[in-house]
């Protein structure tokens, strides 16, 4: 019988990721070389610059079988277009998942596979429906699946869809970001169905309670997730040069961080940047978001905003509602129905705020 040489390191591996409370998918982690699904991955240095790292660098299967994300893929301007998760929140999502064998599991987003892998690993590869919309990165991960031995089905397509053909699933986890749940995987939820999905900055976890309605909570830990591919329009800061400036006396910097979750839900899909001095200091941020509205805020004070919507009147109102710190992720929750999606804050009936579901 051939050694394994990563056997003892996914044991270590296994047992140390995430808060290290029992679970019954560490075995999956253990089992599963990542290794098979990442033979190459990109890591940035300081000045930001991509280093392709492979099998024959110094330190690959230690930072593979760590705690870490692995960026996979880049386009070609250097973008990020697809990655293993931080194994971490992977077993979370999973825990929340809350799936046993004989449950029917559609994933939205394969990915490298990896995630795939793990569900086929316990619940059987004939229960696990895994769809994405880069048709190369589908090959690859079939190919590596078919190499650890499990077969789930993989398909090319827009995994947003769902795949109506092995239909009702009982289970559904997004491995890429959403902005919400489309109407028409709704449709092929079962009843009692959960579904655990990255929305924003963070991860819901919500329940089916009859066909096209589900009521959830958003997980306590923080997640950032590659964005369901779509068409996107970058911001428009030569029309704020005919803007007026306004006034804030907002700390500029915090939509950068302890307002940046509840901005990911009130605004879907907004996209932001900043500008620092030579020290690094913030001295402003800038937002957009894809119908054209674009908003900068300086540490001076001066604001200006163009488009349809007023960016920096949502910062605002946020930092109003939440005045006396920073909100914890699991207060917000998510009520869906046919006709609406909703994110809110404290309760259903607490302050809320629309997702679109024309994705």
């Amino acid at each position: 019988m051939s050694h394994d040489p990563t056997a003892s390191l996914r044991e270590e591996f296994a047992a140390t990721i995430g808060d290290g409370v029992d679970s019954p998918w560490r075995a999956a982690f253990a089992a599963v070389p990542r290794h098979t699904f990442t033979p190459e991955f990109f890591d940035q240095d300081q000045r930001g610059q991509w280093r392709r790292v492979t099998r024959s660098d110094d330190g690959y299967l230690r930072t593979v079988y760590s705690d870490t994300a692995l960026m996979t893929q880049l386009d070609s301007n250097g973008v990020p277009t697809s990655s293993s998760s931080e194994p971490g929140l992977m077993l979370a999502m999973l825990d929340a998942l809350d799936a046993h064998p004989g449950d029917n599991v559609f994933e939205l987003g394969t990915g490298t596979g990896y995630n795939a892998a793990l569900l086929a690993h316990r619940l059987g590869a004939e229960n696990v429906t895994s769809v994405d919309v880069d048709p190369e990165l589908v090959a690859l991960a079939t190919r590596r699946l078919a190499e650890v031995g499990c077969q789930p089905f993989v398909h090319a397509g827009d995994g947003a869809l769902g795949y109506p053909q092995r239909a009702p699933y009982s289970r559904i986890i997004a491995t890429a970001a959403v902005r919400s749940l489309h109407p028409a995987l709704m449709e092929q939820a079962a009843v009692g169905a959960v579904i655990v999905a990255p929305i924003g900055y963070g991860v819901v976890r919500a329940t089916v309670t009859e066909p096209g309605h589900a009521e959830g909570r958003f997980l306590p830990r923080p997640a950032l997730f590659m964005p369901r591919r779509a068409p996107s329009r970058g911001p428009d800061f030569e029309a704020l040069r005919e803007q007026s400036p306004e006034t804030t006396a907002l700390p500029v910097a915090d939509t950068l961080g302890r307002w940046k979750f509840p901005l990911s839900l009130a605004l879907p899909g907004y996209n932001s940047c900043s500008w620092r001095s030579d020290d690094g200091t913030v001295t402003g941020v800038g937002l957009w978001t894809e119908d054209g509205s674009t908003a900068t805020a300086r540490t001076s004070g001066h604001v200006r905003q163009a488009g349809p919507r007023r960016l920096w009147d949502t910062v605002e109102e946020l930092a109003a509602l939440f005045s006396d710190g920073q909100p914890a992720r699991d207060d917000f929750g998510i009520t869906i129905t046919p006709e609406a999606q909703r994110v809110w804050y404290g309760t259903s009936e607490g302050p809320s705020w629309s997702l679109a579901t024309d994705q």
